[in-house]
This record gives structure tokens, sequence and C-alpha cells, in this order.
């Protein structure tokens, strides 16, 4: 597993950079052949082409490679899936599903995205958390109160 600050600098005719482009800087790495268990926090953009098992939060962007494989519990804005993930996945923005993804377990995001070829076992609710809505006190029909002049 690799920590580094992966941001390309922004060079004429190169294109944008990751940030530019909706995807934060990739700021860790867990490459095909490393394992990793337990609690992963993070800010930027995390890609994972190993094994993984736990829980994910994150801030920005989560990206399971091909040869990934992960079987967690996600919260993240961007979860973008090309391997294997068993869990439950909860986005704030978009949830992407590539042709060589598999996924088994339920999908909570207002925005999915599935190409054609992806495997995908579980429930999908869409839409944006609504928030707790908070009872009225009882309105009081009685008379109104008397002034005194």
């Amino acid at each position: 597993m690799a920590f580094n600050d992966f941001r390309k600098k922004d060079e004429p005719g190169k294109g944008p950079t990751a940030t530019q482009s909706g995807v934060g800087a990739l700021t860790a790495f867990i490459d095909q052949g490393s394992e990793f268990s337990g609690k992963l926090n993070f800010k930027d953009t995390v890609r994972i082409d190993g094994r993984f098992e736990g829980e994910i939060a994150s801030e920005n962007t989560l990206i399971v490679g091909e040869s990934g494989s992960v079987t967690a519990t996600i919260k993240s804005q961007v979860v973008v899936i090309s391997g294997e993930v068993h869990g439950e996945i909860t986005a704030g923005g978009q949830v992407v599903l590539h042709k060589t993804a598999r996924v088994d377990g339920n999908i909570h995001a207002p925005r999915l995205v599935v190409e054609d070829g992806a495997v995908f076992t579980g429930r999908i609710e869409m839409g944006a958390v609504k928030a707790a809505h908070k009872p009225q006190p009882p309105k009081d029909h009685s008379s109104p109160p008397t002034q005194k002049i």
C-alpha cells in the first residue's frame, strides 16, 4: 500500500489534472497483491487494486480497480467500481459501475451509472437523504387572549 501525493502539475497542452476533472488528488493506493483490513478514512481519492476488508469513509472519491476486491461498508461522495465489492455502498454524489464491476450489496446514492456488462445483486435506493421531519407543536385553537384597555 502506498500513501503519496500523486497530483500531477497542470502542464500546458497536457489536459486537465485529476482535481479539475472532478476526481480529487490520488492520495493512497492499495496495489494488486496487497491486502489490508480495518478502517480507511481519507479526504481525497483512494484507488484499491488489491484486497480490502472493513470500513471505508471518504470526503471525495473511492476507486476500485479491475483487480480490486473490497468487502466493506463504504461511505463516500463518489464511488467508481471496476472490480468486486461486497457490502453497503452510500454515496453523496454518484456510484459508477463499469462493465467489469461485480457488486453484491445495497447502493444508496442520488445518481447511479451502470455500464453494459456490470453485474449487480442487491437493492438500489436513489434520491437525496431527506432531513428528519420535526413535528410542529399543536396549535392552540382556544379563544384569543383578552386585552385590557
